[in-house]
């Protein structure tokens, strides 16, 4: 039998078609998705909030007694003053960007871990296989909340907010692998894999050129629902007090307004801000996972004509 080339040149012309497929799906989805457009729009919105405007901060808004305390929203303090001195809007433009930070983080591991050992068990099958199912069946069991917890506290002296994304990536990526592997398994009996296979693809090859075109739509979905996951994981931590205290993230400026008492003492504001963000980044995450998944659903596309 024939083998097709396996170089250098054919993998960037493999990955550059995934990347083509990848940027018609977002263009496709932006035109005719009216849910993903007004998703994008906010998620961008807040991604300039905090990644462009947090550099113009006049100040390091962490640091305490810099403004005057426990003012209410004005001209001079956009979002109003903390106990604790702080200017609560570049505060929140610190803790989008590090909240958004620790989200990529644990999406670009978690989600790509989880593809990328699902398809290989899936298109592979036999003793590898086994073997990785075994793996992600071990970390599904765990209890992820109190497995966190005890990381948290256990590398509390070298926390960072990157260190943050990767522990919360370990919980992140054995249910994704075990639905690609499904995903898989059912292209597997498709005729256009015993073609592939016969033409003289190697497992790679058809993990990249027949199984991601179909993946991909689920794939994006995904990375939407798990940067929901880890900044949910990561406030739930701060709100207990286990997280990265002294840096600024939406969860830990719930928790100093809830350690103050902030709703009792009239300074809403304070206690508002963040949860309101957090709301807005749910909201414009799951608008995109919605549009992408009405995309990738064949039906909903012929009933809304598209």
């Amino acid at each position: 039998m024939t083998q097709l080339p396996r170089t250098p040149v054919d993998t960037l012309k493999i990955l550059g078609t995934g990347f083509s497929k990848f940027s018609h799906i977002f263009l496709e989805v932006f035109r005719t998705s009216r849910s993903f457009r007004i998703g994008v729009v906010v998620f961008v919105a807040l991604v300039i909030l905090g990644v462009g405007v947090s550099y113009f901060s006049p100040f390091d808004p962490r640091r305490w007694y810099l403004v005057t305390p426990n003012k209410p929203p004005s001209f001079e303090y956009l979002l109003g003053t903390t106990t604790n001195g702080q200017d609560v809007f570049w505060l929140l433009t610190w803790s989008i960007r590090n909240s958004l930070v620790i989200g990529l983080i644990t999406a670009m591991v978690a989600s790509h871990v989880g593809l990328i050992l699902g398809m290989l068990a899936g298109a592979r099958g036999g003793l590898l296989d086994r073997i990785l199912m075994i793996l992600t069946d071990s970390f599904v069991v765990i209890p992820a909340l109190p497995t966190l917890i005890l990381l948290a506290v256990l590398l509390r002296d070298v926390m960072t907010i990157p260190i943050m994304g990767l522990i919360i990536s370990i919980f992140s990526w054995p249910w994704p692998s075990r639905q690609v592997r499904a995903m898989v398994l059912s292209l597997r009996e498709r005729d256009f894999i015993a073609t592939s296979i016969f033409s003289g693809y190697s497992v790679v090859g058809r993990v990249f050129r027949d199984y991601m075109p179909f993946i991909l739509p689920w794939h994006l979905v995904n990375l939407t629902n798990t940067v929901l996951f880890a900044i949910s994981s990561e406030a739930a931590l701060a709100v207990i007090g286990v997280s990265i205290l002294s840096e600024a993230t939406l969860g830990v400026m719930i928790y100093w307004a809830l350690n103050y008492s902030a709703l009792f003492r009239g300074l809403w504001w304070w206690l508002i801000s963040p949860v309101l963000t957090i709301i807005l980044v749910f909201v414009s995450l799951f608008l995109i996972s919605k549009g992408v998944s009405d995309y990738s659903n064949p039906r909903l596309r012929w009933q809304s004509g598209r």
